[in-house]
């Protein structure tokens, strides 16, 4: 073969190569999009969420999903972290001999459960400024997992002292549970994997708006009360808590639950004033 001739070859197995799909930018909301998609299927929520945040930096095709999807990762994370805090707290009460150990993993998971609803706070402000869509998209596959409780907490809760790695290992597991709650609560299944996961089962559902904020109203209660007198101990961020639950309340008909959490905050917002 010539040499003009294998240049002429080269040159069409390199057009040719290059005639496919252009690879995602990075940068770009699909990019963020994308990573997000793979660090939730590995299990890994924080940088999941993290990055479902950098999508919300624009307006683009991604947002309204990365919104619902982040805000549930994100209620997921805030109340693992505050489940296994309360859990050594109770552990610190029971273990008079070293309380120690447990008083330090109740502070460490409340800071970050604190900041895990902060952004969560934060999210649903932007949630409730944008548009009403009457459905919400719940673009992802369900998580795995079980609702049923973990026996490592109640190990924690009776006062014994876990291994770092048994530690660790409890956390993540609490998460992920979480996240799994958070999502059946959202989808309107509440502890219902089966029924999440068959929801789920295309990537891709959409849930009535009032539902979405059902969830919403009951993760902010639950939230506020971490920034109660007898835990992180600041009253500002529990009113502001207290309000943003019953912003969600707005969008929620009378029923007797919404009720009985109306009265609640009333009686909450109370005793802080």
């Amino acid at each position: 073969m010539s040499r003009i001739a294998s240049v002429l070859l080269l040159s069409l197995i390199l057009v040719s190569c290059s005639s496919g799909p252009e690879p995602v930018k990075p940068g770009t909301p699909a990019f963020f999009w994308n990573a997000a998609t793979e660090n939730y299927l590995k299990g890994d929520y924080p940088k999941a969420a993290d990055q479902l945040g950098k999508i919300l930096n624009t307006d683009n095709e991604y947002t309204a999903r990365a919104r619902a999807w982040r805000l549930i990762l994100l209620a997921g994370l805030a109340q693992g972290h505050m489940e296994v805090a309360n859990s050594y707290e109770m552990g610190a009460r029971q273990n008079k001999n070293n309380p120690t150990p447990f008083r330090k993993e109740t502070m460490d998971n409340r800071s970050s459960a604190s900041n895990y609803a902060t952004q969560f706070v934060a999210d649903f402000a932007k949630f409730s400024k944008a548009a009403a869509e009457p459905q919400i998209p719940l673009s992802f596959p369900a998580p795995p997992g079980s609702p049923a409780k973990l026996a490592a907490l109640d190990k924690v809760a009776s006062g014994l002292q876990a291994s770092i790695g048994e530690m660790e290992s409890t956390r993540r597991d609490a998460i992920r549970r979480a996240v799994l709650l958070a999502t059946c609560e959202a989808a309107g299944v509440e502890n219902d994997s089966a029924k999440v996961t068959e929801l789920l089962k295309s990537g891709s559902a959409n849930v009535s708006r009032e539902t979405f904020l059902k969830a919403m109203a009951a993760t902010l209660y639950e939230q506020a009360g971490l920034f109660g007198k007898q835990k992180l101990g600041r009253p500002d961020h529990q009113k502001h808590f207290l309000n943003m639950t019953s912003e969600a309340l707005k969008g929620v008909a009378d029923s007797k639950e919404s009720k009985e959490l109306k009265k609640k905050i009333e009686a909450d917002l109370k005793s802080i004033s």
